[in-house]
């Protein structure tokens, strides 16, 4: 009994209502969400950035975002590049580009992108 109460509970948490408004917003944006991507597909997602930093690579400077679409996330990588006008946490975006991996993450390197208004 206690499972289903906890499970109940867990659907009106914050965190799970924000997940699914998310999802429904990449759907709204003709796009499927990031967990059902395959490795090595070209994919168009849609989320809001959490984090955005700055980082070398191999030598060359690089710009960094997590994108979370409520189901995963996927790291944006943009090579020589100190920033990008309007890519900041918080912000909602489109993004097309290869899957790849880096370890254990998810990667899109240098992704076509279209910001929401």
């Amino acid at each position: 009994m206690s499972g289903l109460f906890s499970r109940t509970l867990e659907k009106f948490s914050p965190e799970h209502q924000e997940a699914d408004e998310l999802q429904e917003n990449a759907a709204k944006a003709g796009c499927s969400p990031i967990k059902t991507q395959p490795d090595r597909c070209v994919a168009t997602v849609h989320g809001t950035l959490r984090s955005v930093t700055l980082r070398p690579i191999d030598g060359v400077t690089a710009l960094e975002a997590e994108l979370y679409d409520g189901s995963d996330t996927v790291t944006l990588i943009w090579l020589g590049r100190r920033t990008i006008e309007g890519v900041e946490a918080g912000r909602r975006l489109t993004v097309h580009g290869r899957i790849g991996r880096r370890r254990d993450e998810r990667v899109l390197y240098n992704p076509r992108y279209e910001l929401e208004a």
